[in-house]
């Protein structure tokens, strides 16, 4: 049985008491407040849960990353890259990109980001410490993403896309500015088809535990303010 939070005051128990199956379950309850998100994520673990179900909190093993210097750019992605057909920004409407990526898709994915759940992580970005990444074209918003920086490490939410290949050009370029700014590992969370074509792979939880300890304190030199 996995392991229950009664209260805010309640830590979390040890990744290694986390369940085979469903692989990463560690615990149920709690709630959505800056200080438990900020302690989970230290911790090594994430929020995920759909409507009716109570709060769930995982860390699977193995745990889906990205190292930076190891991007793979499709070469169908090289191409709309130098295009320059997509403007990225970063910080310049969380609010809106957390909304896209909250609607219901065809693969099923989204819905799990409640409407609390964009309350907490908004006020994440309003402590510093979630960030967002817009593409635009026409001064549309064409697709983007969200995650959470701490130290050189940086946990990657969820994206969206409107116009084919958006949420990708993104992506890329937001490594692309991790990696000279000497971030050293992105966490992908669970294994996709789509992450794999960039390079994103599996660790042991006992390695990505190894980052954790660290790097999540080490000195970043990442400006968010960069502008479409």
């Amino acid at each position: 049985m996995p392991y229950w939070i009664n209260c805010r005051q309640t830590p979390f128990p040890p990744l290694e008491q986390a369940l085979r199956s469903p692989n990463g379950l560690l615990a149920l309850g709690g709630d959505l407040s800056t200080e438990r998100l900020v302690h989970a994520y230290r911790h090594g673990c994430f929020p995920w849960y759909s409507h009716g179900q109570p709060l769930m909190w995982w860390s699977p093993d193995p745990r889906t990353v990205l190292f930076p210097d190891e991007l793979h750019i499709p070469r169908s992605l090289r191409k709309t890259l130098r295009s320059a057909r997509f403007n990225i920004s970063y910080d310049t409407d969380f609010a809106a990109v957390i909304r896209a990526c909250a609607e219901p898709r065809q693969d099923g994915f989204g819905t799990w980001i409640t409407t609390d759940m964009q309350d907490a992580y908004l006020q994440l970005h309003q402590q510093g410490l979630a960030h967002s990444v817009e593409v635009w074209q026409d001064g549309e918003l064409a697709g983007g993403l969200y995650g959470i920086a701490m130290g050189q490490l940086f946990f990657g939410e969820s994206m969206f896309a409107r116009q084919p290949d958006a949420s990708k050009v993104g992506f890329v370029t937001l490594v692309q500015d991790l990696l000279a700014a000497g971030f050293t590992l992105i966490d992908c969370q669970m294994p996709t088809a789509h992450l794999a074509r960039f390079g994103a792979r599996d660790i042991p939880r006992v390695r990505f535990q190894h980052y954790l300890q660290h790097h999540l304190d080490a000195p970043s030199r990442m400006d968010w303010s960069r502008r479409a």
